[in-house]
């Protein structure tokens, strides 16, 4: 994913190995849900696992999108449980390429984290239900939960140079699979209150057109009185200066 060798990158941005053991977890998980889900599934309709799996893809995308937007927004380096990710947020608005220069388990480990320990929760009624779940629920946790944890790197990949992809990404992205740099960009230009999804994207135009958000913003704002960051804020490094 990046040209630099491994003793060109600081120690911050390597992956540690209890990254690395979330990450191995995490796809250990994914591979057992995959195999229980196969395992009684003969006559399983593939198109209903096909649409589910579609609906879970899709439904990562807008979930990523309202998480995006909730930290990028409200909260600070105090907020219990998502402090950390609200600096990291910040800090990635300030130096939005640093995200490329991360390796993989750094990147995604603290979302393989909460999956790893959240997939389980959700899969095990499935398992328990009627003797048996339909290979289209698991399908659909499996999905949701690869798509929301992955998005983090789809995110990296919206800001890498198309030259540095792994193959096939920037078609992926030309084709609207994933999210692309071109539409990710947009997030970050004044006024920094658009196209907060990461999966693929495909949220962004409903979203940003009927300004869902910014209803949910002065909702907030009304009830609390707590203002919004971009709120008045044209300049990237200015937005996070609190």
């Amino acid at each position: 994913m990046s040209s630099a060798t491994s003793d060109d990158v600081p120690n911050e941005l390597r992956s540690t190995w209890p990254q690395r053991a979330w990450t191995a977890i995490l796809m250990s998980l994914f591979t057992t849900a995959r195999l229980v889900a196969a395992s009684g599934t003969v006559a399983t309709d593939s198109l209903a696992v096909a649409l589910v799996a579609f609906a879970a893809y899709s439904l990562a995308d807008f979930t990523t999108g309202v998480y995006h937007w909730f930290i990028d927004n409200y909260g600070d380096a105090s907020t219990a449980v998502f402090g950390a990710q609200i600096v990291a947020f910040h800090d990635h608005h300030v130096h939005p390429s640093t995200i490329t220069c991360l390796e993989p388990c750094n990147n995604l480990n603290v979302v393989a984290g909460a999956v790893a320990v959240a997939l389980p929760v959700v899969d095990a009624p499935l398992l328990s239900a009627g003797g048996g779940s339909p290979a289209a629920a698991h399908a659909f946790a499996c999905t949701f939960a690869a798509c929301v944890m992955l998005s983090v790197q789809f995110h990296a990949w919206a800001h890498e140079r198309p030259s540095r992809l792994p193959p096939g990404v920037e078609a992926l992205q030309a084709a609207g699979v994933l999210v692309s740099r071109s539409q990710h960009a947009g997030h970050h230009r004044p006024p920094y209150n658009s196209n907060y999804c990461t999966v693929s994207g495909m949220w962004n135009w409903a979203l940003d057109r009927y300004k869902v958000f910014e209803a949910v913003e002065k909702v907030v704002y009304l009830a609390t009185g707590v203002p919004l960051r971009s709120w008045g804020m044209m300049k990237t490094t200015e937005r996070w200066l609190r």
